[in-house]
């Protein structure tokens, strides 16, 4: 699968994105998105991918959110030899 990327520039000289880098991009989000991925048809418009990517990033971000709390949480009730080891090992 080729596609171009090449960027074309306006007349203020800032970079735009080609027809064929967003259509590569929006058929890439469909195929990573799992709300996307399970529907039977294949025909979504690129203003539905990218809400459900933008919906799909925030449902990523609640949950890292849930599992530090959980984790803090969880080294808050371990004693201090327990809690340095556990860090230790999320620094690696």
């Amino acid at each position: 699968m080729s596609s171009r990327r090449s960027r074309s520039r306006t007349s203020s000289g800032t970079s735009r994105i080609s027809d064929d880098q967003i259509l590569d991009l929006v058929s890439k989000l469909q195929q990573l998105l799992p709300e996307i991925r399970n529907r039977r048809s294949d025909k979504v418009s690129a203003a539905k991918v990218l809400q459900e990517t933008c919906n799909y990033i925030k449902s990523l971000h609640r949950e890292v959110d849930d599992l530090s709390e959980r984790l803090s949480e969880l080294l808050a009730t371990t004693d201090t030899a327990q809690a340095a080891l556990i860090r230790n090992l999320l620094m690696q």
